[in-house]
C-alpha cells in the first residue's frame, strides 16, 4: 500500500512537471517553425523543418542588443539597490528597538495588499514631474526597493543567533560593522534569494517600461517582443524566438543560484 501511494505521489508529481513544461516546449516548437506554419490545423508539435535562422533574423529584425543593454542596466540597478535598502530596513526591524517599531513594519506589510496597479498613475506623474521620462532613472527607481524583500531578509536576520553581535559589541564593534561583517555575510541564501526576484521581476517587467519609454533606445526586452505583434497580425515564430532568447539569462541566473534560493526560501520562515 505505502508503494502504490509513493508511486501515485510521483506519477502525480511528473504529471505536473509535465504540465509546466508543456508551454515552453511549445514555444521553442513555434521559434523553429515558417511563418505560415504556425497557422496550420490541426497543430503541429514539431516544425516539418528547423529554421534556426528564426533566432538571428529576431534579434536584427528589432534593436534587440540594445534592449539587452537597458534591460542589463535596470535589472542591475534594481538588484543593487533592493539588497541594499532592503537588507538595512530589514536590519532595523530585525535587530534594532525603537518606538512603534512592529506597528510601522506592520504598515509596510498592509502595503503588500495594494494592488501594483493602482500606484502606477502616481508613479508616472512624479517621474513626469522629475523630467525622467525616457531615461534609466524611469526604469529602476520604482523597483530599488522592496516590502516582500524587506519581510524576506527581516526573517531571516531574526534567525542568526543574537550572541554573534553580542561578542561583537563586547570587542567594540559598530552596529554598521555588526550589520556589515556578521549579520550579511550570515545571510548569503536569504540574499540570494532576493536577488534572484529582484531581478527575474526587473528583466520580465513589460508594462511599467511601456508607460515610462517611448523611444525605442529606451526599451526593453519583453517591450521589444512585444512590437512583433500589431494591429492585424503576429509574427509568431520570430516572437516566440526573441522569446526563448530573452528567457535564458533568467534560467541561467536561477540554476547559478539555485542552492542558495533552496535554502533561502526553507529557512526564512523558521522564525517570526
Amino acid at each position: 500500500m505505502k508503494k502504490k501511494l509513493q508511486f501515485l505521489n510521483y506519477a502525480l508529481l511528473l504529471l505536473l512537471a509535465v504540465s509546466m513544461l508543456i508551454p515552453f516546449l511549445w514555444m521553442i516548437s513555434t521559434s523553429l517553425m515558417g511563418e505560415l506554419e504556425v497557422y496550420q490545423f490541426p497543430p503541429k508539435l514539431l516544425p516539418s523543418e528547423f529554421r534556426w535562422s528564426n533566432f538571428a533574423e529576431a534579434m536584427t529584425l528589432q534593436p534587440f542588443w540594445r534592449f539587452f543593454f537597458n534591460t542589463a542596466v535596470v535589472a542591475t540597478a534594481s538588484v543593487i539597490g533592493q539588497l541594499l535598502f532592503c537588507s538595512m530596513a530589514a536590519y532595523a526591524f530585525a535587530r534594532m528597538k525603537f518606538k512603534w517599531r512592529d506597528r510601522i513594519f506592520g504598515l509596510y506589510l498592509a502595503t503588500m495588499m495594494i494592488p501594483a496597479i493602482v500606484t502606477i498613475i502616481p508613479a508616472f506623474l512624479i517621474i513626469n514631474i522629475f523630467g525622467w521620462m525616457n531615461t534609466y532613472w524611469a526604469l529602476f527607481t520604482p523597483m530599488v526597493s522592496s516590502v516582500w524583500g524587506i519581510f524576506l531578509l527581516r526573517q531571516f536576520f531574526q534567525t542568526i543567533p543574537k550572541d554573534l553581535e553580542d561578542a561583537a559589541r563586547v570587542d567594540g564593534a559598530s552596529e554598521f560593522t555588526i550589520f556589515w561583517r556578521i549579520v550579511l555575510p550570515l545571510s548569503k541564501p536569504a540574499l540570494a534569494t532576493l536577488a534572484i526576484f529582484a531581478f527575474m521581476g526587473s528583466w520580465k517587467d513589460f508594462l511599467w517600461p511601456l508607460i515610462v519609454t517611448n523611444r525605442p533606445d529606451m526599451r526593453t526586452v519583453e517591450v521589444g517582443i512585444a512590437s512583433f505583434s500589431n494591429l492585424y497580425t503576429t509574427d509568431w515564430p520570430h516572437q516566440m524566438a526573441a522569446a526563448v532568447v530573452v528567457m535564458l539569462p533568467i534560467v541561467i541566473v536561477f540554476f547559478i543560484a539555485q542552492k542558495y534560493f533552496v535554502r533561502g526560501i526553507t529557512l526564512t520562515g523558521m522564525k517570526s
